[in-house]
């Protein structure tokens, strides 16, 4: 799936998130980027992620933030088995606390 995603489309837009250097900036360039349903479907997964990997279960996480089960899957098989990208975000943000 890594290949059938990297047209020049795609790349233009990695590179384009890798300009942002401002959480002021990464607001205005989501938001006019996405819709409020299509943020608020990613900032749900991370916060699965964040919660799969402080070893919580299921029922909890899908009573804390709403996701369903099938979701709840995809970021645990992603964490998993994925590209790392969960993994490399959640622990440069531990390390930032």
């Amino acid at each position: 799936m890594k290949n059938k995603l990297r047209d020049e489309n795609m790349q233009n837009l990695m590179r384009a998130i890798l300009t942002l250097e401002t959480e002021e900036e990464c607001w205005s360039f989501f938001e006019d980027l996405c819709t409020v349903s299509e943020l608020r479907s990613m900032s749900q997964r991370l916060e699965v992620a964040m919660k799969l990997k402080k070893g919580e279960v299921y029922t909890d996480i899908a009573a804390g933030t709403g996701a369903s089960t099938a979701t709840i899957s995809r970021v645990s098989r992603a964490l998993s088995y994925g590209a790392d990208g969960y993994n490399t975000v959640l622990e440069r943000l531990e390390k930032r606390k």
